[in-house]
């Protein structure tokens, strides 16, 4: 009995002595690998890259913005049929382990001893410090390492921060990081909205996502999906009744064509959004932008957007057709595939074309005939008669056979013909024009950019004419010269004359300019320098105020930065945007108050703070949290004065005269009050129209992206002003006709247009114009408003000019608008020259 005892005793003073070094080669382990580890309290300061989203008017997701696709989602909003999958799939113990699962691990190793695949047996908190704390390698090292770390994290976090941590950051595939953004891009749904199989699937992707993806490894996927939803019966998670209801069904994703949500789709990028994108990281940064979580509410106008889309897309292509120029397919398929439909619908998706232009679709020539050709268009289930383009619609072509234009495997353009009802009853060959443009719709009153179309298609050219373009004005800049002359005395009424000039620019070659119909209107009111766009007279005025005084409007009005104090530059011969362009006009538009264009009406930050407003409004009596007999709100516009009400008043009654009598009459039927101003740059390479009411500021531009002449018969006038026409209509259809408000002390006084003369207040007759004057500044009765161009400044008709003419005869007869002949010596008894009624509309 005594040996026995001996031998016992023996054994267990060994195994103390054992116990003692395995605890001590535990130690030495743990602190030979614990030393310099990262510091796990730095978790707590975890903020993951998320995604930022834009947000129309309505709620609709404009746009995403992100680095690696991820939703941070708090614990606690977070369903617990998600945790329980992931928990099931991954980490069964994870609520009973110090950080490490020793029974794992034994059966990892087990496993391996028998010849087995060698599992990680890592637990969710190991995952957590391998994605956070520690490289990705496979080696013992940092197994050891991982572990160490775990324990530690365990013991200053808690379960429900590890599994925040672990299911925010985990990647699940399709640029999907985080199990809200994962169910996003799979299915198309918020977590609260996944089924039981759903969450199972996400589940099963951690380890793999590339072996398990829905559409091209569907069979494994279900399978995964369905070891996990047995894991959740087993761990008491789901009944077996629920199990194996969601097990026998299909694995429906967005890959596989289940279309997610309208509220929840995330449409292809457009120049608006883009642009959003563009301004925001100029002024945050892109680690914010792309990465910072940002809730971003757009000022866009879906319907808005809609008609100025489609209003530009129409002026381009109908100017593209007008030149009759087939610039041959976009792609040719090979004949030998269109054979077999699945094989050349296959073919025609895989091409990267423009798909971003409304009701138009992508085609490939299948026969070519005698007087049409066989389609097949993409997205159009073919049927038994086919579908065909013919060559009667293709007129515009210039060709006259099928042959002549197409051949079998070429990949074009159509859209649909629709009758009164909107039923298909043909198909339209199209083609994207080569001439450019854009189109900007902007709120008047605070800036607010409710439409912008940067080109014809974003997927064809994702440059933004509207925004990066910069181009010469033209004519467009006119009202700038106007603005500044009315300043310093002049008024709509103003004699000026349209006659020729030459300037001395000191380089030894004289500048003349010219005005774009080549004739003079003798001595007219400044009025008909804006109406009919005359170069003459605008150069005079710029003369007579000083370049200096016009540069400076210039930039106040934001159109130029630093303007160089070039005569030339009074007809537009700087460079600028449309962007600016309309900012600017909607400062004569409000009358004369400073806006700042704006895609944003708020940023807020991950945790909901706003960090950017565009509105800037102060509000009285806002902070108020009930309501005890106070005076109600006041918002007070604290905007920055940029011009005279009552300058951009008389502005803004020239302008109206542009759409009434002047170069932009094809507006003049819609029922609001419409001004604008049209421009055309030398040889045509550029034009422009923008245009405003009280409310609304809409600006078009067109030209080639590498500038040349547009061809013949172009003009602001022609091109851009329907397209500005279109969208006025059609945005404000229904919508009462409202008035520029006249400013205070104004007073209208009746001259004769001919001679600027005041007239009787009860004076009538075809030569009586009204003009808005300040008061106390209007001529007196039967006085004569200024004359610009006469000698002395006072009104005389002939040759003391104070100008020079470089032995160029001053005309003895000037054209009048109507092809009529003016002398320009003083006009006989009873001669009239109908200048419209001025500024009373």
């Amino acid at each position: 009995m005594r040996a026995v005892l001996g031998f016992l005793g023996f054994l267990f003073a060994w195994g103390a002595i054992g116990a003692i070094f395995a605890i001590g080669g535990v130690a030495a382990v743990v602190w030979m690998y614990g030393r310099d580890l990262p510091d796990t309290s730095t978790l707590r300061a975890y903020q993951p890259d998320t995604l930022s989203r834009v947000y129309d008017g309505d709620g609709r997701i404009l746009a995403e913005y992100v680095r690696e696709r991820r939703i941070f989602t708090p614990i606690d909003e977070i369903p617990d049929l998600v945790k329980h999958a992931f928990i099931s799939a991954e980490d069964k113990n994870f609520y009973n382990h110090p950080g490490f699962d020793l029974l794992g691990i034994a059966k990892a190793v087990y496993d391996a001893a028998r010849g087995g695949h060698l599992r990680g047996a890592s637990t969710i908190t190991q995952q957590v410090m391998k994605n956070f704390l520690l490289s990705g390698e496979r080696s013992g090292e940092r197994k050891i390492k991982e572990i160490i770390l775990a324990v530690r994290f365990e013991s200053v976090f808690t379960k429900d921060q590890i599994l925040e941590l672990y299911l925010n950051e985990i990647f699940l595939g399709q640029n999907a990081y985080g199990v809200a953004a994962a169910a996003r891009a799979y299915f198309g749904k918020a977590l609260e909205e996944l089924t039981p199989g759903e969450a199972a699937y996400l589940a099963a992707l951690p380890k793999a996502p590339s072996d398990l993806h829905p559409v091209r490894q569907r069979a494994r996927a279900i399978e995964r999906r369905n070891y996990v939803l047995r894991e959740m019966g087993e761990n008491g998670y789901l009944p077996w009744d629920v199990v194996r209801a969601e097990q026998d069904k299909p694995l429906e994703t967005v890959q596989g064509g289940e279309r997610p949500s309208d509220r929840d789709r995330v449409p292809p990028a457009d120049y608006f959004s883009e642009e959003i994108r563009r301004q925001l990281i100029a002024r945050m940064g892109p680690d914010a932008v792309l990465g910072g979580g940002l809730t971003i509410r757009a000022t866009i106008d879906p319907r808005a957007q809609r008609i100025a889309a489609r209003a530009l897309r129409r002026g381009l292509e109908e100017w593209d057709r007008a030149q009759g120029k087939w610039r041959g397919p976009l792609a040719r398929l090979d004949p030998a595939d269109l054979g077999d439909e699945a094989v050349w619908r296959g073919r025609l998706a895989a091409l990267d074309l423009p798909r971003d232009i409304e009701g138009w679709h992508p085609a490939v020539i299948l026969e070519v005939g005698r007087n049409a050709a066989r389609i097949g268009i993409e997205g159009v289930p073919d049927d038994a008669d086919g579908h065909f383009l013919t060559i009667r619609d293709a007129a515009w072509t210039g060709r006259r056979r099928p042959a002549d234009l197409w051949a079998v495997g070429d990949v074009v353009m159509v859209a649909p013909l629709k009758d009164a009802e909107g039923r298909t009853q043909g198909w339209s060959l199209r083609q994207i024009p080569e001439l450019e443009g854009a189109v900007m719709v902007m709120d008047a009153h605070n800036g607010r950019v409710l439409a912008l179309q940067g080109g014809f298609s974003f997927q064809s050219s994702t440059f933004n004419r509207a925004t990066q373009a910069f181009r010469q004005p033209g004519s467009a800049f006119k009202p700038f010269v106007y603005a500044a002359a009315l300043d310093r005395g002049f008024s709509p009424g103003t004699i000026v004359a349209d006659l020729p000039v030459v300037v001395d620019t000191g380089s030894g070659e004289p500048w003349r300019p010219k005005n774009a119909s080549g004739n003079f209107l003798g001595f007219v009111p400044m009025r008909l320098g804006i109406e009919l766009s005359r170069n003459l007279m605008t150069v005079r005025i710029a003369q007579d105020i000083g370049m200096d005084v016009v540069a400076e409007y210039a930039e106040r009005f934001g159109v130029y930065d630093d303007m160089p104090e070039h005569l030339s530059y009074a007809l537009g011969a700087g460079e600028t945007t449309l962007w600016r362009l309309v900012a600017a006009y909607g400062m004569f538009a409000n009358g004369g108050l400073r806006i700042e264009p704006s895609l944003v009406d708020r940023v807020q930050d991950r945790y909901g703070r706003t960090i950017y407003r565009h509105d800037r409004r102060r509000c009285d009596g806002c902070a108020a949290e009930r309501y005890q007999g106070q005076p109600e709100p006041w918002v007070i516009d604290t905007a920055e004065r940029v011009i005279d009400p009552v300058t951009a008043y008389q502005l803004t009654s020239m302008m109206r005269g542009v759409v009434e009598r002047g170069t932009a009459t094809v507006l003049r039927d819609i029922p609001h009050n419409i001004a604008g101003k049209t421009g055309t740059t030398n040889d045509a390479r550029d034009v422009w129209f923008i245009g405003f009411t009280p409310d609304i500021v809409v600006g078009c531009f067109m030209g080639h992206d590498t500038p040349r002449p547009l061809g013949r018969g172009a003009a602001g006038g022609r091109l851009c002003a329907p397209v500005a026409g279109e969208i006025f209509s059609e945005y404000l259809r229904g919508r009462p006709r409202t008035e520029f408000p006249r400013p205070s002390e104004t007073v209208w006084v009746k001259l004769d247009k001919e001679t600027g003369e005041r007239l009787p207040d009860d004076a009538t007759g075809p030569n009586v114009v009204s003009e808005l004057f300040r008061r106390g500044e209007e001529p007196s009765l039967h006085q004569t408003v200024r004359v610009l161009g006469a000698a002395d400044d006072s009104f005389s008709f002939g040759t003391d000019l104070p100008f020079s003419l470089e032995g160029e005869p001053v005309p003895e007869y000037v054209t009048r608008p109507d092809g009529t002949l003016q002398p320009v010596t003083p006009p006989p008894p009873g001669a009239q020259l109908d200048l419209g009624s001025g500024g009373l509309y």
